[in-house]
């Protein structure tokens, strides 16, 4: 039996932030009833074989999921229940921003089963909410991630970002301090990314906004992982501290290239030999399903060659690394020749340093077959 994970997109958000690359849009509520029963629909009507698989994990993410009602989540989760076993779901997250999670919406989602909150928190610096065009405050943080704990949540996950311009190293070791007062379970610390089509890809192309340069961005890793597990969160992803036993099972998944299914529009799915994804556009995806076509636009086959490479690319992320029979030995002298300090070898595993993790990316691809 194979472990797995079930992923429920939904793309509607109270506004579009300029950096996500996620699909979501802004100002489409209206269409949530008729989006749900679509989401059901194609749930209903998946003929996947997941007969060898155990799932495991649920997430439910976005755009803001925490913009459903209680009555939405609990059809989603009947039209799951009808396809899939979900008695051996450990964790359940659903993604929540501050200030858009009343107190009665987080208790009901954790009485219909959910057990685990993920905050998109950002910062706690007013001006840097205000340049990612984030529509919270500070308190709204505070007073959601309170009405979370009372609402019995456990295991919360917290979202931070770096390297935004303008952001100092005393605001982001504040934003850090702050958030581990609250004490959250889990941590994500990411850096500011630029992805295509983003306002922020733009503004950057046109030069109305200059980005940190990468040795300010790997100082800051540095630190920051130092940081934090100094403060009882262990890094045991690139940008994923937690609490110990309490890393985020579902993201897991995609890094040890398990299986996982996704519905709704832009979801991706893996069953170990193919993937494939529904398309980025919500009109487009409602027409589909309604006229019971399939939403997917994209799928591809992997050769055995491909997945080998995601195992490693993904795997590096990681603290437990890869087995050392996936990278072939001229490789891996090549590599540790030109990566000096950044590679170990150990009780066969191939891990990154801290400082071999600030070069990820292409270390991974050095190491690739």
């Amino acid at each position: 039996m194979i472990k797995a994970g079930l992923y429920i997109h939904i793309p509607f958000c109270a506004t579009k932030c300029m950096y996500c690359d996620f699909y979501s849009i802004a100002d489409r509520n209206e269409s949530i009833p008729r989006f749900i029963k679509a989401l059901v629909k194609e749930i209903e009507q998946s003929s996947i074989d997941s007969s060898n698989w155990i799932f495991d994990t649920i997430f439910i993410g976005g755009g803001t999921p925490s913009l459903l009602e209680p009555n939405h989540i609990e059809s989603i989760l009947n039209a799951l229940e009808t396809q899939f076993d979900l008695s051996q779901i450990k964790e359940f997250t659903i993604e929540a921003n501050p200030g858009e999670a009343p107190y009665n919406r987080l208790n009901n989602f954790h009485e219909l089963g959910i057990n685990r909150l993920s905050m998109g928190v950002q910062t706690f610096q007013p001006e840097l909410l205000q340049f990612l065009t984030r529509k919270h405050s500070t308190q709204d943080v505070f007073d959601t991630f309170e009405h979370a704990r009372k609402a019995g949540f456990q295991n919360i996950n917290c979202d931070l970002i770096y390297s935004i311009p303008g952001q100092t190293w005393d605001m982001w070791d504040k934003d850090m301090s702050t958030l581990i007062q609250l004490n959250p379970d889990h941590i994500s610390a990411y850096t500011l990314t630029v992805e295509k089509g983003t306002d922020l890809f733009h503004s950057v192309n046109n030069k109305s906004i200059i980005m940190p340069n990468n040795d300010i961005t790997g100082d800051w890793f540095l630190k920051t992982h130092d940081y934090l597990a100094s403060n009882g969160y262990s890094g045991y992803e690139i940008s994923n501290f937690s609490k110990p036993g309490l890393e985020c099972n579902h993201n897991l998944h995609y890094w040890n290239i398990e299986p996982y299914l996704g519905f709704g529009p832009s979801a991706h799915s893996f069953d170990g030999k193919n993937r494939w994804s529904n398309m980025r556009h919500l009109d487009g995806y409602l027409g589909k399903i309604e006229l019971s076509d399939s939403p997917v636009s994209f799928q591809e086959e992997l050769t055995p060659n491909q997945i080998q490479n995601e195992k490693i690319g993904f795997g590096l992320r990681m603290t437990q690394g890869i087995h050392h029979e996936l990278v072939k030995k001229n490789l891996l002298r090549k590599s540790q020749d030109k990566w000096p300090d950044c590679i170990q070898v150990q009780n066969n595993r191939i891990r990154l340093t801290h400082e071999g993790m600030v070069f990820a990316d292409a270390i991974g691809v050095d190491l690739m077959g």
